[in-house]
């Protein structure tokens, strides 16, 4: 027979013997727990069928008979049963819903264990209630004797049937009295019973299940029931560890009045501890501006709050357990007599305490020679105004901490003083500011100077004393959340007294940056851009005071601007003076160069020489730093002032140079012929916007090379102006060569300078690399000797040199072409022969 035959077959069974035990419970409610014994049984053993086959929707089908009997509650005196059967049937799904995961049954996070662990909790909470009403007996109701929930044989005739009603077959109940006294066993046995153990045993298996599912806001809730399971079973330490862990998402969230709920059991577990600390900080977190705690209520929490603070013991919270109270008072009153730390900081930014502060620098930066002023608001929700002994700040340098005190001494009993006079006594809703002002130190030019705290202190040292710190420049754990809210707000503000301002719009600044103080001196740049390549281009410097006193320890800092191109560093040179000679080993930037004083009105000026080895833009600082005593708020300071001035130049080329070959004839040549004299010819074009002037030029010739004549310059102390050229040429001879790739020429070095009146400005040199040339040997030179000029009708004598250039004899035939504008006279064939390095001449 198949598995799937045998499978339906127990289905039909199942449902066929629901049938009959359902027909007789809908006819006699007086037998109804016998009824129901017996389904929870049958129920349980068909849900366990339906998980081993991995049905899980038919298992939860068959919990339809949960809803069948749930309203089949039987006598009313022991309705306490039902709800502890109900229990018991979501409690006994859930445990077979996590042995079925365990079995690879996939469970997701809207249908896992933990909603049936809940519901089974549920249950079990109105189980406790039913039986705090049903159960509420005398202490002199004595347990029945005999017992009526025993039998004579020990074991039942039927499963699920009463114990005192053994032997009877019928529905009808024939013995009244017996019935009584079973029920009042039963009720006496469940006031014996722990429901909250039940209860939080049931929840913390939720708890597990959720969590493992990520249901984070259910885990939350049902914590909170945890809670205060704890609570009602008087285990007041772990019911405040699991509220106050919930305490924290349902303020991030914004759920006042779950928080309200939380918060005002959590106070009762620290009043029944007389934890003083967790007294004091849910005290006044209930007094703020989250709680929605009426105003007696909040009224009643301040006062016991204040008889804290005075060493008194607080009086009851409301609708706690009277030996409990009784307890409790002792350890308050023990709390009184100790003489302990009196002294609780509470870290303002966990929670929400009845005041709010807002500390506000005026400006995001303070001159030096100027006091630091900023503002501290601070505001109230409390009912009742109350006093502060003390408001202090603290920075991150604590040097300012002795500047930004404010104390006021009162009598303990003025704690709750009525009047508003007081300069610590805050009104509820009403916003008061406090104004500090100190001077900065000169070392912190340049820092930042932050509030790291604000403490407010409530009470006094005879007392108790609350320290209410505010991290940074203050807010607490709703502050973030509202700043969003007024700021997507449209809402108009109502219109304030001039003295007062609107909560909301206040913003926080705990951080201000000290700068140095405003210099009272000019700085002027004066150079005629744009800077020419490898000129001591002269940067001058102006510098005037226009301080009331001595400008002392003045110092110059000039140069190439740091942070820019690492080439243009290195092709940039500074020095003070024009005439030295600057190479690489010079620095781009000069720092401190001393100058010593100014007084009042002086005017100095400095000369800087800058050389720029590459053309482009280049950006220089001039900065200027100097001593002055200054008075601020009646002390002397020592501050250090500086100016900065920055400048881009340009730098371009001086000129161009165009060099070319030519023959003697002024012929261009792609190429020279050795021992042939030919001419080099320079062509210096300006392109400088200042005229300049050409000191003087040199040809340095290479070893190949050698001058015809006499090198001499023929520009020197020539003056160009914009476009304008010079040129000049040399008459050169190149010596046989076996290098047919090209001869060097050499160099051709220009000195040139501005034309400046000023006689000071330093001569440049700039060095041309000339170009290779290619030289070629010839086996023959003809050379003609002409004389400058004829006359007509006289002879014109020419003379033809020829030279053999080769090593071996040439045989030579000269022609003369004729001419009709002259008449010749001798040999017109000349012939003969040419021996080595030997010339001959025809005439």
């Amino acid at each position: 027979m198949g598995s799937g035959v045998v499978h339906h077959g127990l289905r039909l069974s199942f449902l066929l013997l629901f049938s009959m035990l359902f027909e007789p419970f809908e006819k006699d409610v007086k037998l109804v727990w016998d009824f129901v014994s017996v389904i929870f049984g049958c129920g349980l053993v068909c849900c366990v069928f339906w998980f081993f086959l991995k049905l899980i929707l038919s298992s939860l089908t068959q919990l339809k008979h949960i809803d069948l009997c749930k309203k089949k509650i039987g006598s009313a005196e022991l309705a306490f049963e039902h709800a502890a059967w109900m229990s018991k049937q979501f409690q006994a799904f859930g445990d077979l819903f996590d042995e079925a995961i365990k079995l690879g049954l996939t469970a997701i996070q809207t249908q896992n264990p933990g909603f049936y662990y809940q519901q089974a909790a549920y249950y079990a909470q109105e189980r406790k209630q039913l039986a705090s009403m049903l159960c509420n007996h005398d202490s002199s109701v004595v347990y029945p004797n005999p017992d009526p929930l025993e039998t004579q044989t020990g074991v039942l005739d039927f499963y699920g049937q009463r114990p005192w009603r053994q032997g009877i077959l019928s529905f009808d109940l024939s013995d009244p009295e017996k019935e009584k006294l079973g029920i009042l066993a039963l009720q006496l046995k469940e006031k014996n019973v722990l429901h909250s153990e039940l209860i939080i045993a049931l929840l913390s298996n939720a708890v597990a299940q959720f969590k493992k599912y990520k249901c984070p806001r259910m885990k939350s809730h049902l914590m909170v029931q945890m809670g205060e399971e704890y609570y009602y079973a008087k285990d007041y330490t772990k019911a405040l560890k699991l509220l106050d862990y919930v305490m924290c998402e349902y303020r991030s969230e914004g759920w006042w009045t779950l928080l309200t709920s939380i918060l005002t059991t959590a106070l009762k577990c620290s009043y029944l501890m007389a934890q003083l600390k967790d007294y004091i900080t849910y005290s006044l977190e209930l007094l703020g501006r989250a709680s929605t705690l009426k105003e007696d209520q909040k009224s009643r929490i301040e006062k016991n709050l204040i008889k804290v603070l005075m060493n008194e013991s607080p009086d009851p919270e409301p609708d706690c357990d009277a030996t409990a109270v009784k307890a409790s008072q002792k350890l308050w009153a023990d709390r009184v007599s100790l003489a302990g730390s009196n002294v609780f900081t509470i870290e303002v930014q966990d929670f929400i305490p009845f005041v709010q502060c807002k500390a506000k620098f005026l400006a995001p930066s303070f001159h030096v020679d100027v006091p630091v002023q900023f503002d501290v608001y601070l505001r109230a929700d409390c009912p009742h105004p109350i006093r502060f002994s003390k408001l202090c700040i603290s920075f991150n340098n604590q040097d300012y901490n002795q500047y930004c005190v404010v104390e006021e001494a009162y009598q303990k009993s003025d704690i709750l003083e009525q009047s508003s006079q007081g300069t610590m006594c805050l009104v509820p809703g009403k916003t008061r500011k406090f104004t500090f002002k100190f001077v900065a130190k000169t070392e912190d030019v340049g820092k930042k100077i932050e509030i790291t705290s604000v403490d407010l202190i409530l009470g006094s040292e005879s007392g108790r004393c609350v320290i209410l710190n505010w991290r940074g420049g203050g807010g607490d754990a709703a502050s973030s959340q509202e700043a969003l809210q007024a700021a997507r707000s449209f809402r108009r503000r109502p219109k304030l007294p001039d003295n007062e301002v609107h909560w909301d719009s206040l913003t926080i600044q705990a951080s201000t940056m000290i700068i140095s103080r405003v210099p009272n001196i000019s700085v002027q740049l004066r150079h005629e851009p744009p800077a020419l390549t490898n000129e001591m281009y002269c940067l001058i410097v102006t510098v005037q005071s226009h301080e009331e006193t001595v400008a002392k320890d003045v110092k110059l800092t000039a140069g190439l601007k740091p942070g820019q191109d690492a080439n243009l560093t290195q092709k940039t040179q500074v020095t003070l003076r024009g005439t030295d000679a600057c190479d690489e080993s010079f620095p781009a930037l000069l720092p401190d160069i001393p100058v010593g004083d100014l007084q009042p009105g002086e005017k100095l000026e400095k000369p800087i020489y800058i050389r720029c080895g590459t053309v482009g833009a280049r950006m220089f600082l001039v900065y200027v730093s100097y001593l002055i005593n200054t008075v601020v708020e009646g002390k002397e300071i020592l501050c250090k002032c500086h100016r900065d001035e920055t400048v881009t130049i340009e730098t371009v080329f001086p000129f161009d140079v165009a060099v070319k070959f030519v023959s003697t004839k002024l012929e261009h040549l792609d190429r020279v012929f050795a021992d042939i004299p030919f001419l080099l010819m320079t062509d210096i074009l300006s392109a400088s916007p200042w005229p300049l002037t050409i000191v003087t030029s040199q040809l340095q010739l290479s070893p190949s090379m050698t001058p015809v004549d006499q090198l001499e310059s023929y520009v020197e102390n020539v003056v160009l102006q914009t476009g304008e050229s010079a040129s000049e040429c040399f008459c050169l001879r190149c010596p046989p060569v076996t290098n047919a790739t090209g001869v060097a020429t050499g160099c051709y070095i220009i000195s040139w300078k501005r034309s400046s009146p000023v006689e000071s400005v330093p001569v440049v040199s700039t060095v041309i690399t000339l170009p290779h040339v290619i030289v070629e040997s010839i086996p023959l030179h003809v050379n003609a000797d002409l004389p400058s000029f004829g006359r007509v009708r006289e002879s014109l004598p020419v003379r033809y040199h020829l030279q053999n250039k080769t090593n071996l004899v040439q045989d030579v035939e000269v022609s003369v072409e004729p001419s009709d504008a002259f008449m010749f006279s001798g040999l017109k064939q000349p012939q003969g022969r040419q021996a080595d390095d030997n010339s001959i001449a025809a005439a």
